[in-house]
Parts: structure tokens; C-alpha cells; sequence
């Protein structure tokens, strides 16, 4: 009879499952590959009549191996010999299907939260990016504006000092020429009251 060729149509996404799952099933424990039905044999050789059929993914529980065929026990306790290239070690990617699409959707909803997560806090940095930058913009005005402000007191104090230098000036030029003229006329009149007629004193008689 000639030998089924077995297809193991789930090897790319038996490669995404943790090694942790095979360690949590027994060590005896196959699975039945991905092909639609495998045909079991009664002994271990192609000379043995075919018994039934094996459903792709079904687990069974391997007993013992005899050249090229297997003897397992299905899960209705049936004993049968398969070859044991029609074994594999992991569940058949089709069992373990829905569960690898759990595990994409959960990782897509993380995933989606990171973005969210990741959106909102761009969001807030470019926030208050946009804060310090307005606060840097105030500051620079106001730094320009007291700067004017500086300029203008600055030039204020300028010609106030002018003015009181002028004022000074007036006011010692006022002191001088006061002094001046009262000097001089101290000196017009030292001069000329030694030069004026004295009026003689009439002396009282009593007689």
C-alpha cells in the first residue's frame, strides 16, 4: 500500500509558539499532523492493514517506536500503529490557531495603547513646549521693554545732571557777584568816610 505523505501545512506558525508549551504537556504526548486524516495500521509495518484514521491535530499518547512506525493510544483508548513521520512534538498549528490569534489581538491592543500612550505624552511635551516657548517670548519682551525703560531713565538723568550743573554754575556766579559787590562796595565806603566832615559837638554852659 503506498505511504501517505503528510503535509505539515503549520510549520511557520509553530515557530511563534513559546517553548514553555511544550514543556507543560507530558513527555509522551503527540500530536498528529496537519493533514486531514492519517491512516493507522494494525502492526508496525506497511504490511499490516490500515484500522481507521487519525484526525489531523488529534493528541495521542505515544507508547512505543518500532523502525519506522509508532504504537500510540488515542483518546478513546484505542491502540494503533502510525508512522512516525506523521508525529510531531507540538500541537498542530491548527490547535494552536486560535490561540496564536488571541495572543495578536492582545498584542495589538497593547500595542494600540502604547500609541495612545506614546500620542498623549508627544502631546503633552509639545504643550508645554509651547508654554516655555511663549513664556521665553514674554520674557525676551519685557526684557526689551525695561531695557527701553533703562535707556529712557538714563537719558532722563543725563540732562537732569545738566541742569543741576548749570544751576551750580548760575548759583556760584550769583555768590561771586554778590560777594563781589558787597566787597566793593565795602571798599567805596572805607574810602570815603574818611573824607567826610565831621560835625563838631557844641558844649553845654551852665552859668
Amino acid at each position: 500500500m503506498r505511504k501517505i505523505n503528510v503535509l505539515f501545512a503549520g510549520a511557520v506558525l509553530a515557530t511563534w509558539v513559546s517553548p514553555v508549551l511544550a514543556q507543560d504537556v507530558d513527555d509522551n504526548t503527540r500530536w498528529v499532523s496537519d493533514e486531514l486524516t492519517t491512516f493507522v495500521r494494525s502492526g508496525p509495518t506497511d504490511g499490516y492493514r490500515i484500522v481507521g484514521t487519525l484526525t489531523a491535530g488529534e493528541p495521542v499518547t505515544l507508547l512505543e517506536t518500532s523502525g519506522d512506525y509508532s504504537r500510540v493510544e488515542g483518546g478513546d483508548g484505542d491502540v494503533v500503529w502510525i508512522l512516525s513521520n506523521e508525529l510531531q512534538d507540538q500541537p498542530s498549528a491548527r490547535q494552536r490557531l486560535p490561540e496564536l490569534e488571541q495572543q495578536v489581538d492582545v498584542l495589538t491592543t497593547e500595542l494600540e495603547g502604547i500609541n495612545e500612550e506614546w500620542e498623549r505624552r508627544v502631546a503633552a511635551m509639545t504643550e508645554t513646549l509651547e508654554i516655555r516657548e511663549q513664556r521665553i517670548t514674554e520674557l525676551e519682551a519685557r526684557n526689551q521693554q525695561l531695557d527701553s525703560e533703562i535707556s529712557d531713565a538714563q537719558q532722563s538723568m543725563r540732562g537732569l545732571q545738566a541742569r543741576l550743573d548749570t544751576q551750580e554754575e548760575d548759583l556760584l556766579l550769583r555768590y561771586f557777584m554778590y560777594g563781589g559787590g558787597v566787597a566793593g562796595a565795602g571798599l567805596v565806603l572805607g574810602l570815603l568816610v574818611p573824607h567826610l566832615p565831621q560835625r563838631r559837638k557844641k558844649r553845654d554852659r551852665w552859668f
